[in-house]
């Protein structure tokens, strides 16, 4: 089995992008040229991730941090296609939405870098 601690580093920065609303780290873990999907409305809906980062980094003062909450996420799964390519099944909590995304990874010269992100709101809790 593949192991790559800057794999795991990678997703926490994910995390903590995610817990901070910091578009710093996430823009120093998502490539570029990636982009988001779900179906949540019934039709495929897709985003370039620059939108996206914008939008969590507006977000800063309620971040779940500013907020007082606890972190919390989990990685639920490595699935490793290569040792330079990887999907990873994470659950995340961001205020009181809790989300399960699959992340595809891909290393390059600038480390492990999410190229996709596809994204579903598991639950809702008080």
């Amino acid at each position: 089995m593949v192991q790559d601690a800057d794999l795991f580093a990678a997703v926490q920065t994910y995390f903590d992008g995610l817990y901070h609303c910091d578009p710093d780290r996430l823009n120093a873990v998502f490539h570029e040229s990636s982009s988001l999907f779900d179906a949540e409305s019934g039709e495929i809906f897709a985003e370039p991730i620059a939108p996206f980062i914008r939008d969590v980094g507006l977000n800063e003062p309620n971040s779940p941090a500013n907020l007082g909450q606890a972190p919390e996420s989990e990685i639920l799964l490595v699935d490793w296609l290569s040792p330079k390519c990887a999907t990873v099944k994470i659950r995340i909590r961001a205020r009181e939405k809790i989300y399960q995304d699959h992340l595809g990874f891909v290393k390059g010269s600038d480390g492990w870098k999410i190229v996709s992100k596809i994204w579903f709101l598991e639950r809702v809790v008080a």
